[in-house]
């Protein structure tokens, strides 16, 4: 799912990761993606499994797939 905000250039994507559990995964999922160029807000909920990223412009999705393997978890996609 992508979606405009109501800030303008900006893009919301959300992005759904398998295997976070806690605050801390959130924490490890939101840091990661949050270090990719353009990208403004990143906010993780490991109980939906859900990220939700606010960028400049649309993010590569291999990008995304790196930062959450980085952090130790799976992209498995948007959501």
């Amino acid at each position: 799912m992508t979606t405009q905000t109501d800030t303008p250039g900006s893009l919301t994507t959300v992005y759904q990761v398998s295997g976070m559990s806690c605050g801390h995964c959130e924490g490890s999922v939101s840091g990661e993606i949050s270090e990719i160029a353009g990208v403004t807000s990143v906010k993780a909920v490991a109980s939906t499994g859900e990220v939700t990223v606010v960028s400049a412009a649309p993010l590569d999705e291999e990008a995304v797939r790196a930062a959450v393997d980085e952090a130790g978890f799976e992209l498995v996609g948007k959501a």
